[in-house]
């Protein structure tokens, strides 16, 4: 459709798919009335949910239209995001399949019952996709993986800047069962990414997507090569107002890559 662009049925990578995801993440920040407006009036769905726990401060939304179901959660406030990097609280509990990060577990399921009530209830023959920035790609991934474990079938899951969510055992099962329909991204220094650290025995999941300093799209790149990245990026935002590594968080410079990804792919 017009004010969405995007192939429901694409399992595989695909920059359209990444960038319409990415502003469906970016749109989770505002608040509900705007979200819905966008919704319906620019987007062109028709069925509507949006999800708010005060207690945990967990936020998502749902949409429908003629081809999907579309599951966006809200990540951690820009003013926020130096806390959740520095201050993000890693004790592992059991989760979907493996162990996992305590809060995140919680947060998703402050909402969990209204989620799937609303997914069994409309989805139908429609295809089911899943996005989020932040802490909001962390849910994003614990929600795949619960739905999983449930039956529900998957088209894909898009992030953006997520930490970390599970153990070893999480990252196997998960990958075993949806990595190549998974698509991590991460832009060049973003700090999120790296937490909570490997040492305190998390890791990433899915199929990784690189922006190096220059915004170019890569997969996985050799360690020596995304080192000397990222120093290239510290070195280029020297002196610069803010840290690099949270500006390189920023919901906008994802889309402003992926909008060149888009473009370089047509």
């Amino acid at each position: 459709m017009a004010g969405f662009p995007f192939d429901s049925l694409n399992p595989g990578h695909s920059p359209v798919n990444a960038l319409a995801l990415a502003r469906a993440a970016a749109l989770a920040y505002s608040d509900k009335e705007a979200i819905e407006k966008t919704i319906r009036d620019a987007w062109g769905f028709s069925g509507f949910l949006s999800l708010d726990d005060p207690g945990t401060d967990t936020q998502a939304f749902l949409a429908v239209n003629d081809d999907m179901v579309l599951i966006s959660f809200r990540g951690t406030q820009a003013t926020h995001v130096k806390d959740l990097a520095t201050n993000v609280h890693i004790k592992l509990v059991s989760g979907p399949a493996g162990k996992v990060h305590e809060g995140f577990l919680g947060a998703l399921g402050a909402v969990w019952d209204d989620l799937i009530k609303f997914i069994r209830n409309e989805r139908g023959s429609r295809a089911l996709w899943v996005t989020g920035h932040s802490l909001g790609a962390a849910l994003a991934t614990l929600a795949v993986a619960r739905l999983r474990l449930e039956s529900v079938e998957l088209n894909g899951l898009y992030t953006f800047g997520s930490p970390r969510v599970g153990d070893e055992d999480f990252t196997r099962a998960f990958d075993a069962d949806i990595k190549d329909q998974t698509f991590r991204y991460v832009n060049n220094n973003d700090v999120v990414p790296r937490v909570p650290p490997r040492l305190s025995k998390y890791d990433h999941v899915g199929t990784i997507k690189y922006f190096d300093t220059d915004g170019d799209l890569h997969g996985e790149l050799p360690w020596l090569e995304k080192l000397k990245d990222r120093l290239e990026g510290r070195w280029e935002d020297f002196l610069k107002p803010g840290t690099d590594g949270i500006k390189d968080h920023d919901m906008k410079n994802y889309i402003t890559n992926l909008e060149k990804a888009k473009a370089a792919s047509a």
